[in-house]
């Protein structure tokens, strides 16, 4: 017996040690999907960790301007997850921040910029992390759907997330992906272009919606929420009936909450549980 739990013990330090980070959308609008991203990680064989002390990226801060604030953001982050193996974000955007401008932030700091350098080599967006560093070829889930998929900006650009997720939904049994026109076009949420450009981002939006109707796809999939929160509110609004998933929700088979946008039958009266964003 101690044989036994010694080496059960050694195989757990083996393990790939990550930490996930949720992000503030998943946090405040659709914790189902931190819990979908942490199942997926596990079952790739890691152990997964959510550091209390993280907060917001800093992206809202940094895109406007404000490298006080994103710094600031930048150091808790960096503090809170550095001493991790691999740093995973159900995000594109989230993980394009940390990996990419994080180190931009503290360039010439002596005292920062290693750090920086260190922590955003170990950033990954989550079917990224999946594919290419856990070598995931296939997940368990079903879904009876027909689906089509929407490359956020952030994730296809600036980290070249794209087949991933495909690879994945492709082993979803019973789910049917088709390809949108213009499937990397913008959906117009863009961050801070919804709010300062709202025109542009109506404008987006609208030929989002109509690609993703003229798909004729029942189930949309994507990888961030804010996009996600941005087209469901649209299709809402246009009366449609095309349900609006995170993909860690599709390929760790959680299916029983509302989609996006959707519903909650409460004991009154249904009650939105998304933000019609």
């Amino acid at each position: 017996m101690p044989q036994t739990g010694t080496q059960i013990a050694v195989t757990a330090q083996e393990k790939p040690r990550v930490g996930l980070f949720v992000t503030c959308l998943v946090d405040l609008f659709r914790p189902s999907v931190g819990l979908a991203a942490a199942r997926l990680i596990e079952e790739a064989g890691c152990r997964v960790e959510v550091p209390m002390a993280q907060a917001c990226c800093g992206q809202p801060a940094f895109a406007s301007g404000d490298t006080a604030d994103a710094r600031s953001a930048a150091e808790t982050a960096i503090a809170a997850f550095e001493d991790f193996d691999h740093v995973v974000a159900p995000s594109g955007a989230c993980a394009g921040m940390l990996r990419n401008h994080y180190p931009t932030l503290f360039r010439g700091d002596p005292a920062w910029e290693t750090r920086a350098n260190d922590f955003a080599a170990k950033v990954h967006e989550l079917t990224s992390f999946l594919v290419d560093i856990s070598g995931v070829k296939a997940v368990a889930a079903a879904r009876d759907a027909t689906a089509t998929y929407h490359d956020a900006c952030s994730g296809f650009g600036e980290l070249g997330v794209k087949d991933q997720p495909r690879a994945l939904l492709a082993s979803v049994k019973g789910l049917k992906l088709v390809e949108m026109r213009d499937a990397d076009a913008c959906c117009g949420f863009g961050g801070a272009v919804c709010a300062k450009y709202p025109d542009l981002a109506k404008a987006k939006a609208d030929q989002k919606a109509r690609a993703i109707s003229a798909s004729g796809a029942d189930l949309l999939i994507a990888g961030d929420l804010g996009c996600l929160m941005k087209i469901a509110g649209k299709l809402k609004r246009e009366g449609s009936a095309i349900e609006v998933r995170h993909v860690a929700e599709v390929l760790a088979g959680m299916n029983d909450d509302p989609p996006i946008g959707g519903r909650r039958a409460g004991p009154a009266r249904d009650a939105p549980t998304e933000s019609a964003a």
